[in-house]
């Protein structure tokens, strides 16, 4: 298998578009308009209850600004929101290089954009395993599939693309695009990066602690009993 190597990258990355999908929207009425006033042009993809969110902080200005993942990748969300952004168009915008001839075909291709910046936080699986009496089912209906591929995509793309998974790092992330005319930098990205992946690591690791804890039996019972 050939690795591909980059070996040309810009410092300065403006951000353009963005992809925002979060359990915990604290922040989201300061931080969105914040990045508005920086880049009014700033197109800003979402799904679900986080769509609904940004449409209510963004009034009037939604439709030029918000656009629905769904309406992007011509897929619409399955039932319960259960397939939302595992989409090839949505990860071709994560992980493209900017001077990746290939990748610029690709792009062309499908009619695909780069995405330059990603807010994401997951569903809130140690919050759910803390409540008492929680089930197996509860448990597992809290497991976040693509929110951790968008968080690693993103942060392995850090060349190129912000990876924001924690709501504190809003004031600080709009202070560093007021200073470069929207734009992040790399030691940003990189920082980014590495709070991202120990995001997903921890996350991981709670929910595999707590498969190793919970007995089959008690999973077993939460479907249709025990098995003939």
């Amino acid at each position: 298998m050939s690795i591909n190597v980059v070996d040309r990258i810009d410092d300065l990355v403006k951000v353009n578009r963005m992809l925002i999908s979060v359990s915990d929207k604290s922040g989201l009425a300061e931080f969105v308009p914040g990045l508005l006033r920086i880049n009014p042009e700033l197109n800003i993809f979402s799904t679900g209850g986080t769509y609904q969110r940004l449409s209510e902080i963004l009034g009037a200005r939604a439709k030029d600004n918000l656009v629905r993942v769904s309406a992007y990748t011509g897929q619409p969300e399955t039932q319960g929101g259960l397939v939302k952004t595992l989409d090839f168009k949505i990860y071709l915008g994560l992980l493209t290089e900017t001077y990746n001839d290939s990748h610029q075909r690709d792009l062309k291709r499908t009619g695909g954009v780069p995405i330059d910046m990603v807010v994401v936080n997951l569903y809130p699986f140690k919050e759910t395993i803390s409540t008492s009496g929680v089930t197996g089912e509860q448990a597992r209906g809290n497991i976040d599939i693509g929110g951790p591929c968008m968080i690693r995509a993103s942060a392995k793309n850090f060349i190129r693309v912000a990876s924001v998974t924690d709501p504190s790092d809003y004031e600080r992330i709009l202070g560093a695009l007021g200073t470069n005319d929207g734009h992040t930098d790399l030691s940003l990205r990189f920082e980014l990066a590495k709070k991202a992946f120990e995001h997903t690591a921890v996350y991981d690791r709670t929910i595999a602690d707590f498969l190793e804890h919970t007995p089959f039996e008690s999973v077993r019972g939460c479907y249709n009993g025990p098995a003939d």
